[in-house]
């Protein structure tokens, strides 16, 4: 009988660490889906793609302020070690985000959505310093970034993100490959739309107020020339001298802006015979919208300035 209760005792033992591992096991199973890998990116476009495609299994962090332009974003400690700690990075490539340079973040975590398309970057002619806001003075140099107003360019860099996404939660490739033809198929129709005004525009000779539009030009045959003008500044004279000096080699009539510029430089423009157009790069995150919502403003925009009537 002592044996009996002896050998009750360690099976009641047994029976309970296996409960209690069974248990374990169920909680970190549940923690396991509970969990949702943080996808970190350093600029709106790619955020949007990335939300577009993932929805809500990925955790997706764009964490430039709003009224900063984040491709000369310099962030905090703080910031980068969160950059350090995701489980993905979404980089644009042709330099965009200097500060990358300069932090240690794992290159096995890091995917440059342009790697596949490095052919396709657009080097820029010179170097040309001048302030974005509230980030003080920057510099344009090496490659143009503002690759996604290209909007094959954009679909390309959609589907790097697609397949860094793919990769890093596999088991949600049927979602994620429904979702990506959705976006490819939205970035499909802007392209379109954008080749069928840019034929209205034809070879005429339009301004561009910032040198961030190289993609947009190439990729719908615009014959453009950039200025270096914010919006929310007024140009002094030597602007306006560089002005003169570009119309008379370039006889624009249309000068194409980044944002709302002021009404005063728009009054002293049209006094020239130049009309003002905005076209939002939308590299931060918009006030309203979204990244296709705010593109087709823009083709919008366009379509107003050069409607069918005016061929």
């Amino acid at each position: 009988m002592q044996v009996s209760m002896k050998l009750l005792a360690m099976l009641a033992g047994v029976l309970i660490v296996a409960a209690c591992t069974k248990e374990k096991q169920a909680s970190e199973d549940t923690e396991a889906l509970r969990y949702s890998p943080r996808v970190y990116t350093v600029n709106y476009p790619l955020a949007y793609f990335a939300e577009r495609i993932a929805g809500e299994s990925v955790k997706v962090v764009f964490p430039v302020p709003p009224d900063v332009d984040p491709a000369f974003w310099s962030p905090d400690a703080e910031a980068i070690a969160d950059y350090q700690q995701a489980d993905l990075v979404l980089l644009n490539g042709a330099g965009y985000a200097g500060w990358l340079q300069r932090a240690t973040l794992s290159q096995s975590r890091l995917i440059d959505t342009s790697s596949a398309l490095a052919d396709q970057l657009i080097p820029l002619d010179d170097t040309i310093t001048h302030s974005h806001g509230p980030g003080g003075d920057h510099s344009h140099q090496g490659m143009a970034f503002t690759s996604w107003l290209d909007m094959k360019f954009a679909a390309g860099q959609a589907r790097a993100v697609f397949d860094a996404l793919v990769r890093l939660r596999p088991e949600n490739e049927p979602n994620y490959r429904e979702r990506w033809h959705e976006l490819q198929q939205d970035l499909g129709e802007l392209d379109t739309r954008l080749k069928v005004v840019a034929e209205r525009i034809g070879d005429q000779p339009l301004v561009f107020s910032h040198p961030v539009f190289q993609y947009l030009a190439r990729a719908y045959k615009l014959s453009g020339r950039s200025v270096h003008w914010e919006p929310h500044e007024t140009p002094d004279n030597d602007q306006w001298r560089e002005l003169f000096k570009l119309l008379s080699a370039h006889n624009a009539a249309w000068m194409i802006w980044e944002n709302e510029p002021l009404r005063d430089t728009v009054s002293q423009l049209e006094g020239m015979g130049i009309e003002s157009l905005v076209f939002r790069p939308c590299g931060n995150r918009p006030a309203e919208g979204n990244f296709v919502s705010v593109m087709l403003d823009n083709v919008m925009a366009l379509e107003r300035a050069f409607p069918v009537s005016a061929l």
